[in-house]
């Protein structure tokens, strides 16, 4: 009996219980419970949220802020490394410009089709959200920010922001991933040009990864726990009267990501020769995680993991294409989202739009999308949106009480594409390995500090 045999029969008598997606679908199921006995025990006697709902917000907000503080190491080493390995592949100036055409060509059918349910379904006219929530954010992205925000202001891409409040003045350490993203390029390229001097520096980035890479699948470990929180703390918080209120913008936008998510990208696949099914098969894994913890960059190991073992991508290739795109490819945050919130926000202030304006929002969504960097909520996306077109930022204010909501899915399908144009772009190369790709997937024993076990070739 061969040891892939064992191994399948082996995953197959796995007990339903530690089965990781067994264990987040169950973890949503016990989060929107608690939220919503959180929400109907109502604040405490001195009018703050009562001991459930600062529970729920504590654990979720921990769970994030362990994601986010592995982060810049893992942008780093994983961009660093991937440059390296792609200098192996013959085609690797064809992978590059074939990656970021498929990325481009993605986002604008994403965008078209947010421009269209904008239109037919217009979620502006007659929405019960009051006029008082109309609140500018407390920043905004703007073009100039943009440009200069890819000039990395240090080595380390740190910003220090500092909040005066009642008593004292606190001061944060906060990362901007794209420039962590221009270093980590900078680094890789000047390492590939120093030649057999820099070998060292490559093998101990590599090793690095594979380190930050176990760290993170550990906190991942603890998704159920955190979706637990996250889940909770948003139906608590939030509940259902305001999603009633948004209830035709919140449609609208989940309209348009099912649309993407399961009709562009099967025909997409199909168009390749790729069935979608063995593709959501072994996408699962990094959709399912990416919905839960609202973020493609803290999803990026899972995501790389299964678009090779799963989807048959090379390594070189999957180890650039991913982390490019867990930065750049947001067809959910950064297409669908701002063109339908563009379009309501001028309906609801009643702004018309022309033709010139539906093409600057397709043209900020193609280009601009690196400005949600991969973390979780896409607010500077929709004031760079909002800004370009001129329309009151104010509106912004109305839709971000259910942003937790809508950012689950706009992130799972940020993920999928994530998986798809590298199984695409692989596909067209001939560089795929179909035979892995129609396979049974083991969808559960994912484990990308695995992928990395293999050293800077020499």
């Amino acid at each position: 009996m061969s040891d892939a045999h064992v191994k399948k029969s082996s995953a197959q008598a796995k007990p339903l219980y530690l089965n990781f997606g067994f264990q987040v679908l169950t973890a949503m199921v016990i989060g929107l419970l608690l939220g919503l006995l959180a929400r109907n025990m109502g604040p405490d006697i001195n009018g703050n949220a009562n001991w459930l709902s600062v529970t729920l917000q504590t654990i979720g907000s921990i769970f994030v802020q362990m994601l986010r503080a592995l982060v810049p190491p893992l942008v780093f080493t994983a961009i660093v490394a991937s440059i390296a390995n792609l200098a192996a592949l013959n085609n690797a100036a064809k992978l590059v410009w074939q990656t970021l055409l498929w990325f481009a060509i993605t986002s604008f059918i994403a965008v078209l089709i947010g421009i269209a349910l904008g239109l037919i379904i217009q979620p502006g006219i007659g929405s019960g959200v009051a006029a008082e929530a109309a609140k500018a954010p407390a920043s905004a992205g703007s073009w100039l920010d943009f440009l200069k925000g890819l000039v990395p202001a240090n080595m380390l891409g740190l910003e220090a922001s500092t909040k005066l409040g009642k008593d004292a003045a606190t001061t944060s350490l906060n990362f901007n991933v794209l420039q962590i993203l221009v270093v980590a390029i900078t680094f890789g390229v000047a390492a590939l040009k120093a030649g057999d001097a820099a070998k060292p520096f490559l093998a101990f980035n590599q090793s690095l990864l594979v380190v930050v890479r176990k760290i993170l699948w550990w906190v991942i470990r603890l998704t159920p726990l955190g979706t637990i929180g996250l889940l909770g703390r948003a139906v608590a918080q939030y509940g259902w009267e305001t999603l009633v209120q948004l209830s035709w913008y919140a449609a609208a936008v989940y309209i348009g990501l099912a649309i993407v998510l399961f009709v562009v990208y099967p025909v997409i696949l199909l168009m390749h020769g790729l069935k979608p099914s063995r593709f959501f098969a072994g996408a699962w894994p990094a959709i399912q995680l990416a919905f839960v913890s609202r973020s493609s960059v803290g999803t990026l190991p899972v995501t790389e993991a299964v678009t090779e073992r799963n989807l048959g991508v090379p390594r070189e290739y999957a180890a650039f294409a991913v982390p490019l795109g867990a930065t750049t490819k947001m067809d959910g945050c950064a297409a669908i989202y701002p063109a339908i919130s563009a379009i309501f926000i001028a309906q609801y202030f009643g702004l018309p739009l022309g033709l010139q304006e539906y093409v600057l929002i397709a043209f900020v969504s193609v280009l601009g999308s690196a400005a949600t960097a991969g973390l979780t909520g896409a607010v500077v996306m929709l004031t760079l949106t909002l800004s370009t077109l001129g329309l009151p930022l104010e509106g912004v204010g109305l839709l971000l009480s259910i942003d937790p909501i809508l950012d689950m899915g706009r992130t799972a399908v940020n993920v999928a594409g994530q998986a798809l144009v590298p199984a695409v772009v692989a596909k067209r190369e001939g560089i795929l390995d179909e035979a892995v790709y129609n396979s049974e997937k083991n969808i559960d024993d994912i484990d990308p500090s695995h992928l990395t076990a293999q050293g800077v070739a020499a």
